[in-house]
């Protein structure tokens, strides 16, 4: 591809995702310089020039201090704004604020789409995630998204990583029907549903299977991990329903709270995330947890945007 007019930029914390989109492209990540004053203000400035360049400002937004991330990448899309690039393309795998997509009571906001705001009025052309909590947030923007999907990595992964022949897909919820329902598709696997009630968020209050998964390897399959008390109920639901054993595989794996704790006291076998969200600190403290490296996937896509290719080809294909 040629390189002489692409800037990949990140930010200073959680550079692993970049660097390895980086090493794919064969490219270096541009010098920039980002750091907070002592009262707390970032300041950032890009050290060479990037005038009548294409930015990619690649960052994992969605863990750990959001705001504060949020913030610094709003930065960085102004501050390349105004060194006159020529296209500034956003490569956010975890959309923040995905969950809040929609009024879902009196007076309250809809967070996504100020999201959205925020970024084109910052000066974003272009953004690349992965896995929207909701696809509809695409139409929150009047700029381009492109929004990924990591079936194609996790089917990748179950056919070398599980015995997928004496497996079935589990869908935790109503809401991921259809994800668990094309992938078991593509694998020719059965499906089963969990029915939850949640007394409150992050809370849920009775589990009921929709199913048969006696003498099964259970893969339960959803976007986002947050806490993980659904994954560790889901897993001790299925295992009372005589399954063999239970693995998670989670696109997001933003793992707050008591997630690990969670995961290690459970009786799930195993649970796989994207490196969408940066976890590497927590694996070392649960091994329970896996990865699955989805940096081809972004590298491929901006290897296509930038040379005016389809990225529909990556809907239903893992690049090499």
């Amino acid at each position: 591809m040629a390189t002489n007019s692409i800037k990949l930029l990140a930010p200073d914390i959680h550079r692993g995702l970049a660097e390895l989109v980086a090493k794919r492209l064969g490219l270096k990540l541009t010098d920039c310089n980002l750091k907070r004053d002592s009262n707390g203000e970032v300041t950032f400035s890009i050290a060479e020039s990037v005038r009548d360049q294409d930015i990619y400002i690649i960052t994992q937004v969605g863990s750990g201090h959001v705001n504060d991330r949020v913030l610094e990448l709003l930065i960085m899309i102004n501050a390349s704004k105004t060194a006159s690039a020529r296209r500034i393309t956003v490569v956010i795998p975890n959309f923040p604020y995905a969950r809040q997509d929609r009024k879902d009571k009196s007076r309250a906001p809809i967070t996504a789409k100020l999201m959205a705001d925020m970024l084109t009025t910052a000066g974003c052309n272009h953004v690349i995630t992965m896995d929207l909590h909701a696809s509809q947030i695409q139409g929150f923007f009047d700029v381009p998204v492109d929004n990924l999907y990591a079936e194609p990595s996790v089917v990748r992964y179950i056919k070398e990583h599980i015995n997928h022949k004496d497996a079935i897909i589990i869908s935790p919820d109503a809401g991921g029907a259809k994800r668990a329902s094309l992938l078991s598709d593509r694998l020719n696997l059965n499906f089963a549903l969990i029915h939850k009630e949640r007394a409150q968020a992050n809370e849920v209050s009775r589990m009921v299977l929709v199913g048969d998964v006696t003498d099964k390897i259970c893969i339960i399959v959803d976007d986002m991990a947050d806490t993980c008390g659904t994954l560790a109920k889901a897993a001790d639901v299925l295992l009372k329903n005589h399954a063999k054993s239970v693995i998670a595989i989670v696109t997001h794996g933003i793992l707050s709270g008591k997630a690990i704790e969670n995961i290690n006291n459970s009786k799930l076998d195993r649970v796989v995330c994207t490196n969408t969200v940066p976890f590497e600190q927590k694996m070392k403290l649960c091994p329970k947890l896996d990865v699955i490296d989805i940096s081809s996937v972004l590298a491929e896509s901006i290897r296509r945007l930038h040379n005016g290719e389809s990225i529909s080809y990556l809907f239903k294909n893992n690049p090499l």
